[in-house]
């Protein structure tokens, strides 16, 4: 009796050995920063895997009424993966209420929500954002675009939040200057270090100060 258990003991251990593993699935999570946002805030959230397979996340937003993006894959080189945001978000393009992101990875799926909620923000339209961007990049002198920035400004971003008090017409537009040192603010807002309205007062500052005028005899020193 004693030799039998011995042998049916070592039978259930080989058996044991030889059983194939069990592999389990990698899963996916989203960790939003928080659940309500307000225009001019910016997205951001994080993918979190448990397993890192070498391919990208598929990611969907969608609103309350099914209407969302088209597929968006996300690199997943970390077990944690930030996803900010590159614009903020506006009145032209978001309604109010409740958003969906949905992720896909590895056959795992998960959805997260946040609502945009109202709020007295005034953004600065995005295509002021992007003439500004051509306005940083451009280095060639010949190409003077302060006054055309300050015409975007003028025309397209609401008085309440920057007031730019003269008119900027044909014969002054090529004389108005933006100090060099001012692309700096300009450089933080664009890659959302600091917020519209904080540009908007550096902006208001400068123009209070006579940094920016219409003529060329602004300051170039604070």
């Amino acid at each position: 009796m004693k030799f039998s258990s011995i042998i049916l003991a070592l039978i259930f251990v080989s058996s044991i050995a030889f059983l194939p593993s069990i592999h389990a699935e990698p899963s996916v999570s989203i960790v939003m920063e928080k659940s309500t946002y307000k225009y001019c805030e910016r997205l951001f959230y994080i993918i979190e895997v448990s397993e890192i397979t070498g391919n990208p996340a598929i990611i969907h937003i969608r609103d309350e009424s099914g209407k969302g993006s088209s597929a968006i894959p996300i690199e997943i080189a970390n077990l944690q993966n930030p996803v900010p945001a590159l614009f903020p978000f506006n009145e032209e393009q978001f309604a109010l209420g409740k958003y969906f992101i949905d992720v896909e990875y590895a056959d795992s799926k998960f959805t997260a929500e946040f609502e945009l909620i109202d709020s007295e923000n005034i953004c600065i339209p995005e295509s002021v954002r992007q003439f500004m961007i051509e306005w940083l990049l451009n280095d060639t002198p010949e190409k003077d675009l302060d006054g055309y920035l300050i015409d975007m400004i003028q025309k397209y971003v609401d008085p309440k939040l920057i007031d730019i008090p003269f008119e900027v017409n044909e014969e002054n537009i090529n004389m108005i200057k933006v100090p060099e040192w001012v692309k700096n603010i300009s450089y933080w807002w664009i890659q959302g270090f600091i917020t519209d309205n904080d540009f908007a007062q550096a902006v208001n500052f400068l123009i209070e100060k006579n940094h920016i005028a219409a003529n060329n005899e602004s300051e170039n020193e604070i």
